[in-house]
């Protein structure tokens, strides 16, 4: 994701796979720090099929957009599959979307507080009828940026597969 502009095509797409079904979508942004829904609202009326979202990057924060117990998590690490799929599934739910993409990641640059190692991502998407999938992505690379990018792209194409299928 060089730019927003060079990632604007598969926006479209993805907006267009919405669109057809009559479907929305919530994204809950963790090590991308927003880009995932950054991308999606370049495309115009994107209020057809974006009903919202937010950057998941501290407890509090967690606690406030995903809303769930903290008990919900017993067990689980950040930038783990169960993870990813938990807050894609509360993101769907508490937006009242048909559609939830999460992403939890360790870009790199610092320490990871579960102890992932950098440039690991793991991107849940959940839909209707009880479609889940994950994806994972280990870059091996301690970049912060390109490790950001990175993952919005994955998270990307594991939305638009999702909507393809």
């Amino acid at each position: 994701m060089k730019s927003l502009t060079e990632i604007h095509p598969q926006a479209l797409r993805i907006a267009g796979l919405l669109r057809e079904r009559g479907e929305k979508i919530a994204v809950a942004d963790g090590a991308t720090g927003g880009l995932i829904a950054a991308s999606l609202l370049t495309v115009p009326g994107a209020l057809d099929f974006f009903v919202g979202g937010g950057v998941v990057y501290s407890l509090r924060g967690r606690d406030v957009l995903i809303a769930l117990p903290r008990e919900a998590y017993k067990g689980m690490r950040g930038a783990s599959e169960d993870y990813a799929l938990l807050q894609a599934r509360a993101i769907r739910d508490n937006f009242g979307a048909e559609w939830g993409i999460a992403e939890s990641g360790s870009v790199g640059g610092s320490a990871h507080p579960g102890g992932a190692p950098s440039g690991r991502s793991c991107t849940a998407v959940v839909g209707p009828d009880g479609f889940e999938c994950v994806r994972i992505l280990e870059t091996g690379s301690d970049d912060r940026i390109a490790n950001m990018e990175a993952f919005a792209r994955a998270a990307l194409h594991a939305l638009e597969d999702a909507l393809s299928r």
